[in-house]
């Protein structure tokens, strides 16, 4: 997943061979459960779901989703399930709520009885993160599965079969990665498969529908399905359309293989749903502004979404940390290995957004020097290692951004990407370039081309792969960078990638587009504030100048130096105060207080970028070097 504006269910822990996704299911003839959902009132942000599931005489207890996979924590949004309704052969079942596990219904079933019905309502949630966020608007849905069933409780994902169909709001189109039986009219019939493949492949519709073709690879077809509040939005250029196209090649050449039948991007643009992406083996679910597809300036903020998404068909589904690969969605997940499924994603991700296009080689090195900056003034690495961040993940996912500094967030995504780029390079060092952290994505993560399965995997098995790519102290290696304390960032990669981190008085492009797309002022290198644009402060970094003026997040900048809030205010007032030794003034309210502030500071701006290392190679230009045979 990835969180950024900033995440399996397979098979049973210890199974010793990879196993293709409902194999189980497939094998084990049970009756399949059926699954009636009604989205005609998506619009109003009201699901309708009819199921029926066989059953036997007895006590029977059915769970709703509670972890759901690449989001890393029991995030299955329960609250807003309602109207549940038990019947069975006509007759109205009572039901009671597990008191210690929530998720959990337990039912009695009637002697002569065979299946028990359910009905239920889903209500669209207007807050919350991830797939339980904001998911329909008036001329578009994102339908995640999880959201309207039940299932037997204990049951492995892979041993449940579903015969799955969906009604439509009449004229609305849709993409998904779900085979299709049939359609008639509105109401769409899918193919019965595994709970495993049906949670894993959502469902996106709206009126506003376009549907792009991005080419065939290692014999896998691609599409982009995009849905869109408003016509307008759909506008791609063929340039773009160009760089997916260039991703897909570009990715078959990173990792050799396709551990998928098909592939499609679902893409949502919308002011009004969370932004986020969440991966699956067969498509993506990808959510940003209306117009990051026609505005150059969101097309760049959010141009690593995609890529970082279409990784983890390979990284975190087909290969999975043993702790994520629980096999159902009742079993807890463990995240300790989030630096390598997120970590390693989000290098691969930044890298293949640059190899395709979408990212010019300047972008990327100005995304590292932003990650880079932020990562080593984090006061957070004197008590809270790496690893830690990735363990927590599923509380850190719901920490405000107030004193995350403090705090650490979910760090394993953007140290992820310096640590795995310190290892790229040590390996490219060593070898004299003859082989790179490619050779280690296609052994662990390439091989021959297969459907979805999932191959479980631990931290020795990351090293003894790597020991075979070129052999090194890697157990070493990761544990100073993962488990130990590091007061100091990893940035090992960036110097032997003959590059240093080096600040000036002006920010670079990625960083406006960044602070456009986000609506936020970032003044973390000179005052040591983060605002909104209207002047709220989000966060405040510990023993910076704005901190001993005694700044705390929550508070609302009024003026500065008499003149009322806007951000070129404050920057004209950070470039005045190179002249003069007189503090900045800034009236603040907090609460229900209002009171002056004077911030002793006279640096000027400060923003991060990277200067080459003169008489050093350029590994970083070779690690962003296009792979593929594709035009350009």
């Amino acid at each position: 997943m990835m969180n950024r504006v900033p995440i399996l269910t397979c098979l049973l822990l210890g199974l010793p061979l990879a196993l293709p996704l409902g194999a189980h299911g497939a094998m084990a003839g049970h009756p399949a459960i059926e699954l009636a959902l009604d989205a005609s009132d998506a619009p109003r942000h009201v699901l309708h779901a009819t199921l029926r599931i066989p059953a036997e005489p007895g006590p029977l207890t059915l769970f709703y989703p509670k972890w759901i996979p690449g989001e890393h924590g029991p995030t299955g949004p329960i609250a807003d399930l309602v109207n549940l309704r038990f019947s069975a052969n006509g007759q109205r079942l009572p039901w009671r709520r597990d008191d210690v596990e929530m998720y959990a219904i337990h039912l009695q079933v009637p002697a002569g009885v065979h299946a028990v019905d359910v009905k239920l309502d889903f209500l669209t949630p207007s807050g919350g993160k991830f797939s339980a966020g904001p998911s329909a608007t008036d001329a578009l849905a994102l339908l995640s599965w999880n959201q309207v069933l039940l299932y037997p409780y204990g049951k492995a994902s892979d041993d449940l079969t579903y015969q799955a169909k969906v009604t439509l709001p009449a004229g609305w189109s849709f993409g998904t990665a779900l085979p299709v039986a049939r359609q008639d009219g509105a109401t769409v019939t899918f193919k019965p498969v595994t709970l495993t493949t049906l949670v894993d492949s959502p469902v996106l519709t709206g009126s506003h529908f376009k549907r792009v073709d991005l080419g065939e690879s290692l014999g896998r077809p691609h599409h982009l399905d995009i849905a869109a509040d408003g016509e307008a939005a759909l506008a791609i250029t063929p340039a773009t359309v160009q760089h997916y196209r260039n991703l897909v090649a570009e990715t078959g050449a990173l990792f050799g293989a396709r551990h998928y039948l098909h592939y499609d991007f679902l893409l949502t643009l919308s002011d009004d749903v969370a932004h986020f992406g969440l991966e699956h083996h067969q498509s993506s679910d990808d959510r940003v502004g209306e117009g990051s597809l026609v505005d150059p300036v969101l097309l760049k903020a959010t141009a690593g979404l995609l890529p970082h998404e279409m990784v983890h068909s390979w990284n975190g589904k087909y290969r999975r940390p043993a702790g994520l690969a629980t096999g159902n969605y009742d079993a807890p997940m463990k995240g300790q290995l989030l630096w390598i499924y997120e970590g390693l994603t989000e290098y691969l991700g930044s890298i293949l957004t640059t190899r395709s296009g979408l990212w010019t080689p300047e972008d990327y090195r100005e995304n590292l020097a932003m990650v880079a900056a932020e990562l080593d003034q984090e006061p957070g690495r004197a008590w809270r290692p790496l690893e830690d961040t990735a363990v927590e993940a599923q509380v850190l996912y719901d920490a405000p951004p107030t004193w995350a500094a403090f705090r650490r967030s979910v760090d394993f995504y953007p140290e992820g990407l310096l640590l795995w780029l310190d290892a790229d390079t040590l390996i490219r060092e060593r070898t004299g370039g003859r082989k790179s952290l490619d050779d280690f994505c296609q052994a662990f993560e390439g091989g021959a081309s297969t459907a979805p399965m999932v191959k479980p995997y631990t931290l020795d098995d990351v090293i003894a792969t790597l020991n075979h790519i070129v052999p090194y102290d890697w157990a070493t290696f990761f544990r100073e960078r993962v488990t130990d304390l590091a007061p100091r960032a990893p940035l090992g990669g960036v110097t032997r990638g003959g590059w240093r981190l080096a600040f000036s008085d002006t920010p670079t492009e990625l960083w406006k587009a960044m602070e456009q797309s986000g609506k936020r002022l970032n003044l973390s290198f000179s005052l040591g504030l983060q605002l909104t644009t209207d002047g709220n402060v989000l966060d405040v970094l510990p023993g910076t100048p704005a901190y001993q003026a005694g700044f705390i997040p929550g508070m609302k900048v009024v003026s500065v130096d008499g003149t009322r809030f806007t951000p070129k205010v404050v920057q004209d007032a950070i470039k005045a105060g190179q002249t003069t030794r007189d503090p900045m003034a800034f009236v603040v309210s907090s609460g229900a207080f209002v009171k002056t502030l004077r911030v002793d500071y006279h640096g000027g701006e400060r923003y991060p970028r990277l200067e080459r290392i003169t008489g050093t190679p350029d590994l970083l230009a070779a690690i962003l070097q296009p792979h593929a045979v594709a035009s350009r």
